[in-house]
């Protein structure tokens, strides 16, 4: 046998070797203590989103967790609002890191909220407020809470850790960018859940189509997914099962339809997010 067949029969076996060993690795345990209901941005068809308000309400309504989205100001406080301006939920108008903490909290963040895109507004005037990331967790220990980081800002990582660095477990830290979950990681030690960003989520499907999964070794707890994503079914048994394999959870947003729920749920889905926790928690108790 010549050199150069030897030399490609070698390769071959170390790399029928390394699969193997990839397939044998101990895998990671799915977190099942993570709760299903999770209302997206509170309950956020029937109170201001991203409110205490919103989060009182959804906590009523029997949401185990509680999902939101945060920036920080322009003197490094976390707040809790989806958008990077004020201009869509509140009276008025600004990027939320040129404003500082004061200047967002004397805003009505429930201005232009209408239940069910109504005509009446019925938070108007109430004094409802753009609250800081502590006051949530604060408000609502026995909650988990996903956190949502909406932009890239010098030093939002390390505010945020600050924020929650009493929190313990019970925070899972999430972002599509990148930049943002690797320097979350970096920051804590690996100490903080993370979700996986858009990239790493495209490369897990991708895999497991392929049925490769195995090659992850995913430094996230979760994959949080559309149903279907460019006209692609995203949760489908195949990749719920290959994310269960690698101990990771799939999430799916936003699910508003009890029918859809349960369809989820019964792929292996093991966190619903949702407009309408209260439906979600009517067909939790139902199954």
């Amino acid at each position: 046998m010549s050199g150069k067949w030897i030399l490609a029969a070698f390769v071959a076996g170390c790399g029928a070797f390394a699969v193997a060993v990839l397939r044998k690795a101990t895998k990671r345990r799915v977190n099942e203590g993570w709760p299903t209901n999770f209302a997206h941005r509170g309950a956020s068809l029937r109170a201001p989103e991203n409110t205490l308000e919103a989060f009182r309400l959804a906590a009523r309504s029997g949401a185990g967790g509680l999902e939101l989205d945060v920036h920080m100001t322009s003197d490094g406080r976390v707040v809790v609002i989806h958008d990077d301006s004020v201009d869509r939920t509140t009276e008025g108008t600004g990027l939320v890191r040129r404003m500082t903490l004061h200047e967002v909290q004397s805003l009505d963040a429930g201005y232009r909220f209408t239940p069910d895109g109504g005509t009446t507004y019925p938070y108007r005037d109430r004094d409802v407020r753009v609250p800081e990331l502590g006051e949530v967790l604060r408000e609502f220990p026995d909650h988990k809470v996903n956190i949502d980081i909406k932009e890239e800002q010098p030093g939002v990582e390390a505010a945020l850790l600050e924020t929650i660095e009493d929190a313990g477990d019970r925070v899972l830290v999430v972002s599509e960018m990148q930049t943002v979950v690797e320097r979350v990681r970096e920051l804590s030690g690996n100490s903080i859940s993370t979700g996986a960003s858009r990239r790493e989520i495209g490369d897990f499907y991708r895999l497991s189509r392929l049925r490769l999964e195995f090659l992850v070794r995913p430094p996230y707890d979760a994959l949080q997914v559309p149903v279907e994503y460019g006209g692609r079914e995203v949760v489908t048994p195949l990749f719920v099962k290959a994310a269960h394999d690698r101990g990771v959870r799939v999430d799916v947003w936003t699910i508003d339809d009890p029918e859809e729920m349960r369809r989820l749920l019964d792929l292996g889905a093991d966190v619903i997010m949702t407009n309408r926790p209260e439906v979600l928690e009517g067909v939790l108790r139902a199954s």
